[in-house]
């Protein structure tokens, strides 16, 4: 412990010299956009663990709320002070006089789609006429999403689909398992989650979507403007966290049930468990890479891509208004968000041992 000790210090190097006193310690209420907090909360837990957010003067709490929707409503109301959503409901809000931006994109690759069940004759989204889709709830972006593909596809969103809620894991496996439901517009984790709760899923091929970012985090101008050290230390601490658990994803999710203990499966037995879990955080791993989507660093906001998805949710009915990508978005940050040594992290989490 006193060997990771010292290595965390170097990896943060001049951050970590100017840490200010534990009394110092500021928290940042950040809303988490889904009910249950799962594996994919890993650098989160990561950065609180090994002291990263403690040591640049923060403690995050994160929020879980019934998802983006709802996130990119308690930014506004200042319930929270940061949020990760999806782009949708900020690309809504924001002409509405809202003043929030993504300051840092954490899924890079889209997270959104539909999914069927294996065996389910579906093929295309057309194929979906007067069926059922079921979402987490109806605050989810998977609404707004399952909309706009419907439309996209020839439909009436408001006439030929469906849209019920789903639930979460295991309510949801149950769902599609007894046919309640004939698609699902979920997310990443919560597909993984939902195998794990034993439904066979497919998954529709929708390559127009893939490229268009996912989630990042929103927070008010006002609070990037008055409190940007903090900011920067949440996203450079979950970037660390993201590194780390790429080198090392076992680690990553035993210090995910140290942290968030209501993470760890009940009625498991540890290696099942910890299958299940590296399963729905490698889901989740995949989006989190920049190079696919031609950003050139962690946390990276690439303007075009913003451009291409608001341009798509427009076209679909979506958006009412034009949307301007820099209106939702700001690099300002970036700069010192990447102030860290990747290399040290990497070697660190995979000498890493789970006390």
């Amino acid at each position: 412990m006193k060997r990771i000790a010292i290595i965390a210090a170097l990896v943060l190097g001049s951050v970590a010299a100017t840490a200010p006193a534990f009394a110092d310690v500021r928290t940042i209420r950040m809303g988490w956009c889904a009910k249950t907090i799962s594996s994919a909360a890993a650098p989160f837990a990561v950065a609180t663990k090994l002291g990263w957010f403690e040591k640049a003067g923060i403690k995050v709490e994160l929020v879980p709320l019934a998802g983006s929707t709802d996130c990119v409503k308690f930014v506004a109301t200042k319930d929270v002070q940061v949020a990760l959503p999806s782009t949708e409901p900020l690309a809504i809000i924001r002409p509405q006089g809202v003043k929030a931006k993504f300051f840092y994109t954490a899924y890079q690759g889209n997270i959104y789609g539909i999914a069927v069940p294996a065996d389910s004759p579906v093929k295309s989204m057309a194929d979906l006429k007067g069926k059922r889709i079921g979402v987490i709830s109806m605050a989810s972006a998977g609404v707004i999403v399952a909309r706009a593909l419907a439309k996209q596809a020839g439909l009436d969103p408001d006439k030929d689909i469906s849209i019920v809620v789903a639930g979460e894991a295991a309510q949801t496996a149950a769902l599609v398992l007894s046919r309640q439901v004939d698609a699902l517009s979920q997310f990443d984790t919560q597909y993984a989650l939902t195998m794990n709760a034993g439904a066979k899923l497919r998954f529709l091929d929708q390559p127009e979507i893939k490229k268009f970012p996912s989630n990042g985090f929103v927070a008010l101008e006002d609070f990037l403007k008055d409190n940007r050290s903090d900011a920067v230390a949440l996203a450079r601490g979950y970037a660390m966290g993201t590194v780390f658990a790429f080198a090392n994803p076992e680690a990553a999710i035993r210090i995910l049930w140290q942290v968030f203990p209501q993470t760890r499966a009940l009625g498991k037995d540890e290696a099942t468990a910890l299958k299940d879990d590296l399963r729905t955080l490698e889901a989740r791993m995949k989006n989190w890479r920049y190079e696919p989507v031609d950003g050139k660093r962690w946390g990276d906001n690439v303007e075009k891509n913003y451009q291409a998805y608001v341009d798509w949710l427009a076209a679909q009915g979506v958006l009412k208004t034009k949307v301007d990508a820099k209106d939702l978005i700001t690099n300002a940050l970036l700069d010192d968000v990447n102030k860290f040594d990747a290399a040290a992290i990497a070697r660190e989490a995979k000498a890493y041992k789970v006390k």
